[in-house]
């Protein structure tokens, strides 16, 4: 994939597919949940929680921000120069 602000790359970081699945992961073992767990709580079926853990590229965004949801979490999009464009700041 090409980036359009190559040179603002040192300003903010991308998370891949894998690093969101890598967090996934952390955070339900954190709250000590199982996958089927995690799967019942945001309304998904086990086999995504599985596919999204380990780092699927064409995981629905709409079921992951499910999922980041029952983990507590929230989504985030910043402008290159980390203007906030929606979501919640911490």
């Amino acid at each position: 994939m090409e980036k359009i602000f190559p040179d603002r790359e040192s300003e903010f970081h991308m998370l891949d597919t894998a690093k969101i699945g890598e967090i996934v992961r952390q955070e339900r073992k954190h709250l000590g949940l199982r996958q089927d767990e995690l799967a019942a709580a945001s309304g998904v079926g086990l086999r995504f929680i599985v596919e999204l853990e380990r780092g699927k590229p064409t995981a629905q965004i709409g079921k992951v921000i499910a999922v980041l949801a029952a983990l507590g979490c929230d989504l985030q999009i910043r402008r290159p120069g980390a203007d906030m464009i929606a979501g919640q700041s911490a």
